[in-house]
């Protein structure tokens, strides 16, 4: 079948689910029947999780009609051209090689001279040599001591995607062993934070990770400048507490200011390179090489099955095709991501950057303005929290928005208490059954105040626990995602100009080449 590029109003299947009558699911979600739909729909994702979508207005003919859609849209087709190297960045004219970090999915796929998969393997082993160095001592601090800290200094997909990764297994890593450092990030070019950050961690025993593609990413520097200040002030020579994290052309390669280099390329986009050597550095110092590979290949299993053309069997796809479904059919502008994990605290603000900067597009990938609504807005908490916070609109409000809920059977620690009957793991897991059903069904009650509407539709990944492979196959799975509902869309979800005009505009303002409202806003500042 040959590939078609086309707008999703145009496809003859987004016109069918148009004419479909989504599930109540006031109806199907009482009594025997919610029982059966909770059996049935749910699809196995990788490291022994499920996707389950019994509680999305989808029936069997809506599933049929999304089928279709996938088909027309030739998906499948459009992820086998991209990893296997063909050019689908269209805006950059680059190839999109971001799965090509954790495995090799089809062909060989050569760039600049270069088999990618070996270049990407080669990087792995190299931030694996030189972790276990750190850990064992032999690259130790000018007094020969143990490095205990590993700070990362970086911004965007630099940062969001690997303080969640690190968030979501420190504890795991303590528990079973596999703690090795301490993980601390900068980000933000507010000097508040470079500042909180060094007055929590021991200077002398910390190595910082500065990752920046191009080596000119203006907070990154002016933070790097900060950390550097800070070392020779506390006597400390910066060259020797200090890698990099960049791109082979970079100034930053082969620069004796760093204890070493270590590479990643213009085919993988910030929000897509946990998987590299931008959440490698990081994760292989803070937990082991061991533990970063774990977690490549629980991405890795999850790109596998989401090649399947069969949308009851790829649970990334079928997310993808519902989530299409509720914003170009039920008109729903929003979804909230609510992982029932502490742990995961920082998940849902890394998908915030990883769905609305890829997706966030009203022209189509050839620059034509589109017809349809396209990318949602994210946003979420870790449950219980958000249930003592914005719970009360997603129940009650005028907006319907739906949910992507994450949950585990056992915690991570395996710490408890039991106390009126139940542990604590026993009463989160309660919360999330809970509220899967209230958002669906509702309650009547006279009392308006009292009354819950119900037919608010949401979706489950549960897994086991959250482990490194669990890990690994949730993010794959979100990727994939947002790639499949960018194909639908007929958008590049691999550039993101739209994050360009407000530094060009920074940039004016510091050099005091301003003029009008722009100026009248610097000077504000009294900048």
């Amino acid at each position: 079948m040959a590939i078609k590029w086309i707008n999703y109003d145009k496809l003859d299947a987004s016109a069918k689910l148009a004419s479909d009558t989504p599930a109540d699911l006031t109806k199907v979600m009482a009594g025997a029947e919610g029982a059966e739909r909770v059996a049935k729909y749910s699809s196995k994702m990788a490291a022994g999780m499920a996707f389950n979508y019994a509680a999305k207005n989808v029936d069997d003919a809506i599933l049929k009609d999304l089928q279709k859609l996938a088909d027309e849209a030739c998906l499948a087709e459009k992820f086998e051209a991209l990893y296997n190297g063909e050019v689908i960045n269209t805006g950059e004219k680059r190839l999109v090689l971001h799965h090509l970090t954790r495995g090799q999915l089809g062909n060989k796929v050569e760039c600049d001279g270069t088999d990618k998969r070996a270049f990407y393997v080669e990087q792995q082993e190299r931030i694996a040599a030189f972790a276990n160095k750190v850990h064992s001592g032999e690259i130790a601090n000018e007094k020969g001591e143990k490095f205990t800290t590993a700070v990362q200094i970086g911004i965007g997909g630099s940062d969001l995607g690997p303080r969640a990764m690190y968030l979501a297994l420190e504890n795991w890593a303590k528990v079973n062993g596999f703690f090795k450092m301490q993980a601390q990030f900068i980000s933000n070019v507010d000097p508040d934070d470079a500042a909180g950050v060094l007055a929590n961690v021991d200077v002398a025993h910390s190595i910082f990770i500065l990752v920046s593609k191009s080596g000119t990413t203006l907070e990154t520097l002016t933070n790097e400048a900060f950390v550097k200040d800070a070392l020779k002030k506390a006597g400390l020579d910066p060259a020797k507490h200090m890698i990099a994290v960049t791109s082979e052309t970079s100034p930053l390669a082969g620069n004796s200011d760093y204890l070493g280099a270590f590479f990643m390329d213009d085919y993988i986009g910030g929000r897509y390179s946990s998987t590299s050597a931008v959440g490698g550095a990081v994760l292989s110092l803070a937990f082991g090489p061991e533990i970063f590979a774990r977690f490549l290949n629980g991405a890795a299993e999850e790109d596998k099955i989401a090649t399947g053309k069969d949308i009851l069997s790829n649970p990334d796809l079928l997310d993808a095709l519902i989530g299409v479904y509720e914003r170009n059919v039920l008109g729903y502008g929003s979804t909230a991501v609510l992982p029932y994990s502490q742990a995961m605290s920082r998940f849902p603000a890394h998908l915030q950057q990883l769905d609305m900067e890829s997706n966030g597009k009203s022209v189509n990938r050839f620059g034509e303005p589109v017809d349809y609504v396209t990318g949602p807005v994210i946003f979420g908490e870790p449950g219980t929290n958000g249930q003592h916070s914005f719970y009360q609109l997603l129940h009650q409000g005028t907006d319907i928005i739906p949910l992507q809920f994450i949950g585990f059977k056992e915690s991570q620690q395996g710490v408890d208490v039991d106390i009126q009957g139940s542990t604590s793991q026993k009463k989160l897991c309660a919360n999330v059954a809970a509220q899967i059903m209230a958002f669906a069904c509702g309650k009547s009650d006279e009392n308006s105040n009292k009354n819950f509407a119900g037919n608010r539709p949401s979706s489950i990944i549960i897994g086991e626990k959250l482990t490194p492979e669990a890990l690994g196959a949730l993010l794959a799975h979100f990727e994939n995602k947002v790639m499949f509902q960018g194909f639908v869309w007929n958008l590049n979800s691999f550039d993101q100009e739209g994050v360009q005009l407000g530094k060009v505009l920074a940039k004016k303002v510091l050099a005091h080449e301003t003029d009008g409202a722009l100026k009248a806003y610097s000077d504000l500042f009294e900048i």
